[in-house]
């Protein structure tokens, strides 16, 4: 193991697989990692929590575009191959 993959540990996707999700299941864990970072960077000082705050939104608003790029969420379908809840039978 190399010191990248101990520092940004990554997790297999496990769920419905397409391409857009496997790729938006990327941005999100990068996008978990950068925000645990910045979170640790602010609780110790070295980053004001306005500078914290604009960091993590400015991830959040690249999450996003990533997300409507990739059309997940789009028309009700969110990659699931089942709907959610327990709907008519």
């Amino acid at each position: 193991m190399n010191s990248y993959d101990f520092f940004y540990p990554r997790s297999r996707y496990r769920g419905p697989f397409t391409p857009e999700n496997l790729v938006f299941d990327a941005n999100l864990q990068e996008f978990a990692q950068k925000v645990t970072t910045i979170s640790c960077l602010e609780t110790g000082g070295k980053l004001s929590p306005e500078q914290a705050y604009n960091e993590i939104e400015a991830l959040w608003q690249k999450l996003q575009t990533a997300k409507q790029e990739l059309g997940i969420g789009d028309n009700g379908h969110d990659g699931r191959s089942q709907p959610r809840g327990g709907g008519a039978r």
